[in-house]
Formats: structure tokens, sequence, C-alpha cells
């Protein structure tokens, strides 16, 4: 009897750590403001010029245990772009480069999670950025998981990945320094 006890208690024990183990589903943290969609990209040669986009939403399935069965969905609102610039916002949301109103969302759907190392994985994914869907790769890093103040559970991820312009059909010449952008992306969830 003594021993159904114990092996009972021990499948038990074993079950409730292999549901920690297993993959959870979270939303990304845009209420708080968790969450970061950036960019930044030569001006001339000369210096950097940073850029955000403000309005996003999305979800992520993460396991510890098992990287590889992780995926990511990102949609962002292209119109909430903002250099602190005004006339440059606009100019970047016209048809010269996000051509905001016939593409007014960019998206990210990711395909495969491959682990790089400890703590750190490549997210291969499509980006659809201008109507067009290119596959990308996003070198992500694990920052931390665990409960918040607030009684939720929450882990956060960074990555960033370099696309060419011309590749998603942005064909303004902004000169050989300006070809290409880096996308540097700080995601936040909370545990659904």
């Amino acid at each position: 009897m003594l021993k159904k006890t114990l092996a009972a208690l021990a499948l038990g024990s074993a079950l409730l750590s292999a549901g920690h183990a297993m993959a959870a589903d979270y939303a990304i943290d845009k209420q708080g403001q968790h969450a970061f969609v950036n960019f930044k990209i030569s001006h001339l040669g000369y210096s950097w010029l940073y850029g955000t986009f403000k309005d996003f939403d999305g979800s992520f399935t993460f396991d510890a245990a098992a990287p590889e069965a992780s995926k990511v969905n990102v949609t962002l609102n292209t119109d909430s772009v903002d250099t602190n610039h005004a006339e440059r916002d606009k100019h970047i949301r016209s048809a010269d480069f996000l051509n905001v109103s016939k593409n007014p969302t960019a998206t990210f759907a990711s395909t495969s999670v491959k682990s790089t190392g400890e703590g750190t994985a490549d997210i291969t994914g499509d980006l659809t950025l201008n109507g067009v869907t290119k596959p990308v790769v996003i070198a992500a890093k694990f920052i931390g998981e665990g409960k918040d103040p607030w009684g939720g559970y929450r882990a956060g991820f960074e990555g960033s990945t370099t696309i060419k312009l011309k590749d998603f059909d942005i064909t303004k010449d902004l000169g050989p320094a300006s070809e290409s952008l880096e996308l540097i992306i700080s995601i936040e969830g909370v545990r659904k």
C-alpha cells in the first residue's frame, strides 16, 4: 500500500513538473508597453537614424525545454512609424517607403526555431512588409521568465535581423550605405 502511494505521488510530481516544462502561450505586453520594434539605418553613411513602430500586437509560444517548439506571430501598424521627425515620418509612410495607404500592416510569422546555444536561437519566419513576403532569420536571445507582481507570469526575449530594402520593393535610392536596415526587437509576454 505504501509503495503504491509513493508511486502515485512520484507519478503526480512528475506530471506536475512536466507541466511546467510544456509550451505556454504568451500575449505580447502591449498594454504595459513592455515590447518594442525598433530599427536603425545609416543616414548617408554619416550617422544612424533610429525609429520605432508604436502600435503592434502579437503572441508567442515558448517551451524552455524544447525551444524548437516555440512560435512567434506579430502584426504591426505601419502608420505608427516614429523617427522623432514628423516630416520624415510622413515621407516614410509614403509610396517611396512603406506605402501605408496600400499596406497598413506588416507581419512576422515564425516557421521554425533552432537553438544556437544557451539561451539563444535563430527564429526563421516570413516577414511581410510593403506587400512583399520574404523569409528572414532573427537572432534571438532569451532574457528571462518568472512571476510578476500582479499575479501573472512573464517571459522576455530580444532579437535582431538585417533586411535589404529592395527585397521588400522599397526602391528609393538613399545611397549605398542605406540599402539595409537593422530591426531590433524586444518582446515581453504575459502568459495566457
